[in-house]
């Protein structure tokens, strides 16, 4: 049963503030002194930590293919409301794989913003594409700029909080990355998305957390594989979730007049599906 778009309209709101509440409770989250331990230890022509760093090549092939597939079909209906979020999106992809790669050549703290800023940013242009597809305003409503304002912001509370030695607080940083995961589906049934829109951007949810999961199994994943560490399976598969939301966006400008925004009519769905 879908969710009745007025009667729980207010729902995102609230989830949002219950998670800045349960977060200010909670404390700051700072990030583990065994962070920069990864497994990955090869080397492959003379590049160190060559499976973390090599393995973000993914990101760019996806942003940077994204980008002349959908670029030329920007104005069309199933794309036009969200672009911008949706191109910020694959921006970041292509500066996650270089700030990713940067990163895991020498791990630090200083060479870690230029990793997560782009994450950052690709989750706020996420957040940005779905809002404007579902919300159903004026272009010139378009809320990108300051959804990546607060993707920024997100990352230099942590870099601050970090300086001198300190360990940074990664509140604002992790609640942008759940809240990616917990508005879009909100917002798509309140907004009447195609039933094709949910599936699409679920199972990229999905994958994107095993993602995560494998990441925290780093080494565990690494002595059992022996050949491939969780870090870098992690970059494997959030580079397939990627995949999942570009796909889903050819797919939707494939579908002649099949869209309006983020939602459609009941006909082009079942057509669809």
């Amino acid at each position: 049963m879908s969710i009745p778009p007025y009667r729980w309209r207010a729902l995102p709101t609230v989830t949002t503030v219950a998670v800045a509440v349960g977060l200010l409770l909670v404390g700051p989250i700072v990030q583990p002194a065994w962070y920069y331990d990864f497994a990955d230890h090869s080397t492959f022509l003379g590049v160190p930590h060559a499976g973390d760093v090599i393995s973000n090549i993914g990101f760019t092939v996806v942003g940077a293919l994204g980008i002349m597939a959908l670029w030329p079909q920007r104005s069309h209906k199933g794309l036009r409301a969200g672009w911008n979020g949706y191109l910020l999106f694959l921006i970041s992809l292509i500066l996650t794989g270089a700030g990713s790669a940067y990163f895991h050549l020498a791990p630090d703290n200083q060479r870690l913003v230029w990793d997560r800023l782009p994450i950052a940013l690709a989750c706020a242009g996420l957040l940005a594409a779905v809002r404007a597809e579902t919300r159903r305003l004026p272009e010139s409503a378009d809320d990108t700029i300051w959804f990546a304002f607060i993707a920024a912001l997100s990352v230099a509370w942590w870099y601050y909080t970090g300086r001198n030695g300190a360990p940074g607080d990664l509140r604002p940083y992790l609640a942008l990355q759940a809240l990616t995961m917990v508005l879009i589906p909100q917002w798509q049934a309140i907004g009447r998305s195609a039933n094709a829109d949910r599936a699409w951007f679920a199972a990229a949810c999905g994958v994107y957390i095993v993602a995560r999961l494998c990441e925290l199994a780093d080494h565990q994943i690494h002595e059992a594989l022996g050949f491939l560490s969780g870090h870098t399976l992690k970059h494997l598969l959030a580079t397939a979730a990627a995949t999942v939301v570009v796909v889903r966006l050819q797919r939707r400008c494939a579908v002649h007049g099949g869209l309006r925004g983020g939602a459609r009519s009941a006909t082009a769905a079942t057509a669809e599906s």
